[in-house]
């Protein structure tokens, strides 16, 4: 039997609330690292290098004390699902993270039906490997079916993909699509969720900067040490382990388009020297005597009023009014709830387009439930759940059944008046995502499914409330092809 590693905060005492991960990885350098990043947050990790070791560490003392398995897929290689299934198996309540280089929709939807509970690609930034951790094991969180995916859905580049009719949401678009053909620089403001990075993509390819460079920058997941020198560049022994010269984000993206997402993330003194670039449109990289002219267009995202931030002392006043050239505010989800119709069937006909998966409809009670909560993850969490809802659909439908953890959370639906607020906020969309409007056969449908929905599959009290007999309702079901069934 393989060698079992054990990295602890202490050496031998652990404090009794201190959760264990167990990391099955091969690589030294990866493990410390992983370890180090669990440590900050209570973490203790204990490492497997291979399956074998792995397998038995689950019926020993400390593995009986595990809150969650991350497995590094290269250690298992093409039998990862098959280890996944394996561990589950044994231990059917712990929840297992897969770790990979591969951004493969396919070898998600394996790695989730074989059992886990999310899918990071790497390089996986510490806030990231940290929130899918807290997600699967915190009681107050909804397990599973609300775990990030989005990443393995490539995100599409135009405006037209940018699904709504709420009045908030499409005068922000129209401010980007104005900002869009201009060269000033653009904030978006919104939460978590909201789009924000695909609205920037949007406007750069609707921009006349559009056939030139593009860079994209998180700055939450880069290193706060390093974050100078992947904006501004370095030059070669320009501080310990610079052995080559970097050309940072600033300098290649002349010319083009640099979006930073989470800007406010960024520290003071990178503040103030991104303020003085952008104002002399000059930049030097770290370690350098000279200086380099640059025309680059910042499009950058905050979570956080960078107004706000400056009254507070934390952000650089120049900066913020030199990013804030136009101001774009993004609304979250629960303010735009007549979208989520709309938005439903746009995901799960690109979620059908992925491999392993198929086209799936939605029910009107599904539509009902999914309006009803609040989406504090905004519409990336929508499509996170859609997706997993996608991956173990046996039919070809999703039902209210396919959400279990949101109907948990919102409570059991009593017979008597439960599903009316169920039903508030699904609205029937009128126009056409190039803003055209709908065929009325499509519209009529839509209404007729709704009412379908909203009391319950009793057909003569949707006759009545249309306005029409039934049996014209039912010529009307056979005509749309409509199944009355919720």
């Amino acid at each position: 039997m393989a060698k079992v590693d054990q990295i602890t905060d202490s050496a031998q005492e652990v404090q009794a609330e201190t959760r264990i991960v167990m990391l099955i990885d091969d690589e030294p350098a990866q493990s410390r690292l992983i370890s180090a990043i669990a440590a900050r947050e209570g973490w203790r990790t204990v490492v497997a290098s291979d399956a074998e070791t792995a397998i038995a560490m689950l019926g020993t003392r400390e593995g009986m004390q595990l809150s969650a398995i991350l497995l590094d897929q290269w250690v298992p290689g093409d039998d990862a699902c098959s280890l996944i299934a394996e561990l589950k198996e044994r231990r059917p309540a712990l929840p297992i993270l897969m770790l990979t280089t591969s951004a493969s929709p396919l070898l998600a939807v394996e790695a989730m039906r074989a059992g886990a509970s999310d899918y990071l690609v790497k390089p996986v930034s510490p806030d990231r490997l940290m929130d899918a951790l807290r997600s699967v094991t915190t009681r107050e969180t909804p397990r599973d079916e609300l775990a990030p995916l989005t990443e393995k859905m490539s995100a599409t580049l135009d405006f037209d993909a940018m699904i709504g009719t709420a009045p908030t949401f499409r005068t922000a678009l129209a401010q980007a699509a104005k900002a869009a053909r201009g060269h000033g620089h653009s904030l978006i403001i919104g939460e978590s969720g909201t789009g924000k990075e695909m609205l920037m993509r949007a406007m750069h390819a609707a921009s006349p900067r559009s056939k030139d460079s593009l860079r994209i920058v998180n700055v939450a997941s880069v290193p706060p040490n390093s974050i100078e020198s992947v904006l501004f560049g370095h030059e070669p022994n320009a501080f310990p382990g610079a052995f080559d010269r970097q050309i940072g984000a600033l300098q290649h993206c002349d010319g083009g388009t640099l979006v930073l997402d989470e800007v406010d993330r960024l520290s003071i003194a990178v503040q103030q020297r991104l303020a003085e670039a952008l104002e002399t449109k000059i930049i030097r990289p770290v370690g350098a005597t000279h200086g380099f002219r640059v025309d680059v267009r910042i499009l950058s995202a905050s979570n956080a009023d960078l107004g706000e931030l400056v009254a507070g002392g934390v952000f650089e006043a120049q900066l913020a009014k030199q990013l804030s050239g136009t101001r774009i505010s993004l609304p979250p989800l629960r303010e735009r709830t007549g979208d989520i119709s709309a938005l439903t069937r746009h995901f799960l006909q690109r979620i059908g387009e992925q491999p392993g998966l198929t086209q799936l409809t939605i029910s009107d009670t599904a539509l009902a439930l999914l309006a009803a909560f609040e989406w504090p993850g905004n519409v990336r969490q929508l499509q996170s759940v859609l997706f997993r809802a996608a991956v173990y659909c046996e039919g070809d439908t999703l039902t209210a059944d396919s959400f279990p953890q949101l109907s948990e959370m919102l409570g059991e639906m009593d017979a008597a008046g439960s599903n009316s607020h169920l039903h508030e906020g699904v609205g029937v969309m009128l126009y056409t995502e190039d803003g055209n409007l709908r065929p009325l056969e499509e519209i009529e449908a839509d209404v007729i499914r709704l009412a379908i929905g909203h009391y319950r599959g009793r057909m003569t009290e949707v006759a009545r409330r249309l306005g029409i007999g039934r049996s014209t309702l039912y010529r009307k079901l056979s005509d749309l092809g409509i199944d009355n069934a919720a």
